[in-house]
């Protein structure tokens, strides 16, 4: 495991950057194996999903040129008292009614929360209280979801996948230049979108934030299938990852949420499940088709038809209802199509880290296969969306794992499982991937920790610097009592943590990102 050098300049940079060992130099001249780096890596987030669905789904901003009163502000459907806000009632309580005050600056009393999906959970100055704890690679995924856009009433952007990956790519270089522009100049904000490990090193060596672009969106290129039939052709693919290189993008999904033309993904369960299979229907003309699995690895189970709001019900054609389906545990009978593989190919060639998760399993296996027949490690697994029986392959490819946010209980009983595994391959760390703004909960308050809180103030995993409880406004939180509402209290989340497993899991996670970096280095060095 990695320490942080103790130097006086290290400490005021926050870099944690190390020095290797010496070693004596080959014969023939080789490039030194880089200094390794110390820092958390979030595999997966979403600062700027704001944007996408239509833009009018997701309410506030991580940055405003107007300033904080203007970024954090409601979706105007909120107002006045939040019980219009069907889609952000249905997702936080299971009933499409209820209120919320919908105030956010300077107040938040109801938001954000690690519990509310529609609300902006990432404002910049939270991010840079992260990365002050510590975080060190922050993976942003671009993402966009065209039935999602089109089942949600309001919009003011088409429901175009790739139109809205375009948008928030520009946005998320405004959020530099506009952090820059707070730091004194060009280059010199913390906020450092990268374009290869190389200069991931150097950004986090001078103290920075690496931010690593990504795609997760459910048809890129426009490569959706309708009635089983593709709507793309494998010059699309390739004009497609073409220009997500020219943007900066360095890893990317094949498949999210719905089968397309690329492969079949791996269910969603429950409530949530049930309205993806709708929206299955309506972008593909069919539902998901399962089978009983016969070996270990398996999708997530389709439940049985819960509850659905009457605006998704009313989206069904007249006359047809969800379908049954056979027993658990359930396997898409969709894998990865010969369009699928040619982009998994068209994605080695070009050095990009290809993500496993929302893949079934049947798509991941054939997928994993390929990547074998290639010796290609460039594979990730960011948020826990497959299978587990997958990760021995990941990792003996020399792939990176990062753990979705779960809360802090269930995070620790999955590092402590999965240990193991990373000592047999020798994997140099783990990471999270807390998946903000993407429509998932973050992690709440963990239960029955009166006997052992976070107490404040408390000092970084490097000693770098001093947290107390996080203010914006006039709302002050406490991890203990609000879990991660927002990502400036994912280092409290840490720390919580550490409450439950000590000194190893910080370390373990403190040589994350030097974890990601060797994968990815290694990608693009089997690509050359």
């Amino acid at each position: 495991m990695f320490h942080p050098l103790r130097t006086a300049a290290a400490v005021l940079l926050l870099a944690g950057a190390l020095v290797a060992p010496a070693s004596p130099a080959p014969a023939a001249a080789s490039a030194p194996a880089p200094a390794p780096v110390s820092g958390f890596v979030d595999g997966h987030s979403h600062l700027f999903s704001y944007e996408t669905f239509g833009g009018m789904l997701m309410c506030g901003k991580p940055f405003d040129p107007g300033g904080i009163a203007r970024a954090l502000a409601d979706c105007p459907d909120h107002y006045p008292d939040g019980r219009l806000a069907w889609y952000e009632n249905f997702t936080r309580t299971g009933s499409a009614t209820g209120t919320h005050d919908p105030v956010g600056w300077p107040t938040f009393r109801d938001w954000p929360a690690h519990d509310s999906l529609t609300h902006q959970q990432a404002y910049y100055t939270w991010v840079e209280r992260a990365w002050r704890g510590g975080l060190r690679v922050l993976v942003n995924h671009l993402v966009a979801n065209r039935q999602l856009c089109a089942i949600y009433p309001l919009k003011k952007y088409s429901c175009d996948e790739m139109t809205s990956i375009r948008l928030q790519a520009q946005r998320a270089r405004e959020l530099q230049a506009h952090i820059d522009a707070e730091s004194g100049g060009p280059g010199r904000g913390w906020f450092r979108i990268v374009a290869d490990p190389a200069e991931a090193r150097q950004v986090i060596g001078a103290g920075k934030l690496a931010v690593v672009l990504g795609v997760e969106t459910s048809e890129p290129f426009g490569c959706r299938q309708i009635l089983g039939v593709p709507q793309c052709t494998k010059a699309q693919i390739d004009r497609g990852l073409d220009e997500m290189r020219a943007l900066g993008v360095r890893t990317m999904f094949v498949c999210h949420k719905y089968d397309n033309a690329l492969c079949g993904v791996r269910f969603d369960s429950g409530t949530q499940g049930a309205i993806v299979n709708v929206g299955n229907l309506l972008g593909t003309g069919s539902f998901w088709q399962a089978r009983t699995c016969t070996g270990p690895e398996h999708d997530n189970t389709i439940d049985p038809a819960g509850v659905l709001p009457d605006q998704i019900v009313r989206l069904l054609p007249p006359g047809v209802s969800l379908p049954l389906y056979p027993p658990a545990p359930h396997c898409n009978t969709r894998g990865l199509t010969a369009l699928g593989e040619y982009m998994v190919q068209g994605m080695i060639r070009r050095g990009m880290l290809i993500e496993l998760d929302h893949m079934s399993v049947k798509a991941a296996g054939r997928t994993l296969d390929l990547l074998e027949a290639a010796r290609y490690p460039g594979v990730v697994s960011s948020h826990s969306w497959a299978d587990p029986n997958f990760l021995p392959r990941i990792y003996a490819l020399g792939g990176m794992v990062t753990q979705y946010g779960h809360d802090a209980t269930e995070f620790v009983a999955e590092w402590r499982r999965t240990a193991p595994l990373r000592q047999r391959y020798q994997v140099p760390g783990y990471g999270y991937g807390l998946d903000v703004n993407g429509m998932g909960r973050l992690p709440g308050p963990r239960a029955g920790n009166a006997a052992n809180p976070v107490t404040y103030p408390f000092t970084s995993y490097d000693g770098s610097v001093v947290l107390d409880r996080p203010r914006t406004g006039e709302r002050v939180w406490d991890v203990n009592v609000d879990g991660v509402a927002h990502y400036g209290l994912v280092p409290d989340w840490i720390e919580d943590m550490r409450h439950l497993a000590g000194q190893d899991l910080v370390r373990d996670l403190a040589a994350g990102a030097e974890s990601y970096l060797r994968t990815w280095e290694a990608a693009t060095g089997s690509a050359s």
